[in-house]
């Protein structure tokens, strides 16, 4: 029986902007803020550009609440990305691999420590963010490894 075959590639983006801190810790958690923080402001922006459009009228209020939402959710999402990075290389170091194992281990502690600034703080919060995290982290790992 006759079949058919697509051949397909997909090279992904790559964007080296590194920064020397001194250390590779350091790069690596400002490295890590740095880029998933513009990821996380383009999200923000892209909901606000599309709420614009769809209200067909756009204010330099709006505006201004747009730019305004871009920093913050950069700033929280880089936050995260750099204390998850921080804490991936803090591991890889401790157990001196580079595997799924510290990735969770890595994902958990970030999950933790994103507790301590809730204003609802409780051990079994830090404990689900913790899982949270850690399988997070793992399932990406996973998949970074499959590709």
């Amino acid at each position: 029986m006759p079949r058919a075959r697509v051949a397909h590639s997909f090279e992904s983006p790559t964007v080296d902007v590194m920064i020397d801190m001194g250390h590779p810790f350091l790069n690596r958690t400002v490295d890590g803020f740095i880029k998933i923080g513009i990821v996380g402001a383009a999200h923000a922006g892209t909901q606000e550009i599309f709420g614009m459009l769809r209200k067909e009228s756009v204010t330099k209020r709006d505006i201004e609440k747009g730019i305004k939402k871009m920093a913050s959710e950069g700033v929280q999402w880089g936050v995260v990305a750099g204390i998850y990075t921080g804490m991936e290389y803090g591991m890889q170091q401790t157990r001196g691999r580079h595997d799924w194992k510290s990735a969770m281990l890595g994902g958990a502690l970030t999950g933790a420590l994103l507790t301590f600034g809730d204003s609802s703080y409780d051990k079994e919060k830090m404990l689900r963010s913790a899982i949270t995290g850690g399988a997070i982290a793992t399932a990406a790992e996973f998949l970074r490894i499959l590709t």
